[in-house]
């Protein structure tokens, strides 16, 4: 081989390393679900911009040094509350980098809505406008399960195994746990003020309601509007999760589930309107357009 060809070998070689890297990267950016209120405020005087303005640049400033971070804005009847959260296992720099692409996704995707919440692969930004009506921590905001089913074969006494222990373990993690176990590969996490007892009941509820609605399913993702748990069954072991640009882990496991088909799961109350409500690529390709 030619000192040419090996040189464009070498060069092809970077190319694909970094290509692969930024494709990992990228992955915690890709849109779950979103969630916006029926209702906009009504904003003459621009009082109410100027708040959400304001809370979301404190939001994106402090992820450069915090996963999670809960904050207020305004004042009165314009006074907004905020939080976003990213992964357990995002580095600081990972955080920052999916958090701000948040404030102009959700103005995108919901526009000035009195209350909103949207949420990626890596992170999730919510805001609430003084007076919004509270929902339960145990609410179910959405859900997908694989299209496989993999029943018998012992998937099922795998996957409740699987997910008893990580029951057990996003409390002694203090709210996030992340582990594979006999080719099940688990993903848990609360929001950051919630106490261990509290986040071990929410994500025990979470676990309950992916048992019964996605069964024998390969995969499972329940959002509760408190935590979230996601897992996916490999039967030939699961793969290495590749690092991202930044090295922010080094756990096992794959970027994302092995997702299906998705169901959007509309609230009880009727301030919310969920919109992605068919394939989880048409919702990505929503978020895309916009």
């Amino acid at each position: 081989m030619g000192l040419i060809s090996k040189s464009l070998l070498f060069i092809l070689s970077i190319v694909f390393l970094f290509t692969n890297l930024t494709v990992s990267a990228t992955d915690y950016s890709t849109l779950v679900y979103k969630g916006c209120a029926k209702q906009t405020f009504q904003d003459p005087s621009g009082l109410y911009s100027q708040a959400l303005s304001a809370l979301f640049g404190s939001l994106v400033s402090q992820s450069t040094k915090t996963k999670f971070y809960k904050t207020t804005s305004g004042t009165g009847q314009t006074t907004i509350t905020g939080i976003f959260q990213c992964r357990g296992d995002l580095s600081n720099n990972d955080c920052y980098n999916c958090v701000s692409k948040l404030p102009v996704l959700s103005d995108r995707l919901c526009g000035k809505t009195i209350a909103s919440r949207v949420q990626v692969l890596g992170c999730y930004i919510l805001y609430e406008v003084a007076g919004f009506s509270q929902i339960s921590g145990m609410e179910m905001l959405y859900k997908t399960c694989g299209a496989t089913n993999v029943a018998g074969s012992g998937f099922e006494e795998r996957r409740d195994a699987a997910l008893q222990m990580m029951e057990n373990g996003v409390v002694s993690g203090h709210g996030f746990y992340t582990s594979s176990y006999e080719s099940v590969y688990l993903l848990a996490q609360c929001q950051g003020d919630l106490g261990d007892s509290d986040c071990g009941d929410c994500v025990k509820s979470a676990v309950q309601r992916g048992q019964v609605e996605c069964g024998s399913s390969i995969s499972g993702q329940v959002y509760l509007h408190k935590c979230f748990i996601s897992y996916s069954y490999y039967p030939n072991g699961v793969p290495r999760r590749q690092s991202s640009s930044s090295g922010s882990s080094g756990s096992s496991g794959p970027g994302g589930p092995n997702t299906g088909k998705t169901v959007a799961i509309i609230l009880g109350r009727s301030s919310w309107s969920w919109i992605c409500s068919n394939l989880f690529d048409v919702c990505k390709k929503s978020a895309e357009e916009t």
